[in-house]
């Protein structure tokens, strides 16, 4: 390895070390904000293979540890005998951050909250009901400044389109998604 590769290396290395050392505390009162790409995918096959959509976080840290949190998904479309329609889920969750309030980099949290989602666009299935049900959430947010950083999350929520004619689908969409995030 040429010198220059050698010092550039080193140079690199420090300046990650250095930034590691920056206080991350996440703190009571914090705003924060997540905003990415999800997939949505359900074991029972209704959703479409490639349905991916935009997804926005907004919360609120009550303490150091345990914060609220609203988000919604873009629309996805769920696949039923004869027809489609199309879902968006608004979820409300509590926040469990078990390293609140430490100097850490990297912050898991875990959230269990209510799911509520619309159906719309319905072709050839009658009409479908709102659905109330139960989310359940694990994530991490890897800050890169004290405001900044990138955010990976899966969850699961509990859905159940009741359609007219008295047909029920359970789609119960497991949802992985990744972006960034941003504390106020």
């Amino acid at each position: 390895m040429t010198k220059t590769k050698l010092f550039s290396a080193m140079v690199v290395a420090g300046a990650c070390a250095f930034g590691a050392q920056a206080a991350f505390a996440y703190g009571a009162g914090d705003f924060y904000g997540r905003l990415g790409v999800a997939k949505s995918d359900s074991d029972t096959g209704y959703m479409d293979d490639n349905d991916k959509g935009a997804y926005l976080d907004l919360g609120y840290l009550v303490t150091d540890k345990f914060g609220v949190q609203l988000s919604s998904m873009s629309e996805t479309k769920v696949h039923a005998e004869g027809g489609d329609f199309k879902q968006v889920p608004v979820n409300l969750t509590a926040q469990y951050y078990p390293l609140g309030g430490m100097d850490s980099r990297v912050q898991p949290y875990a959230g269990v909250g209510v799911n509520y989602t619309t159906f719309s666009d319905e072709n050839g299935v009658g009409d479908v009901d709102d659905s109330w049900g139960a989310v359940g959430q694990l994530g991490v947010d890897l800050n890169v400044t004290d405001n900044f950083g990138f955010n990976a999350f899966a969850q699961y929520a509990d859905v159940d389109a009741d359609i007219s004619g008295g047909r029920n689908i359970d789609v119960d969409p497991v949802t992985v998604g990744a972006g960034v995030m941003a504390r106020f």
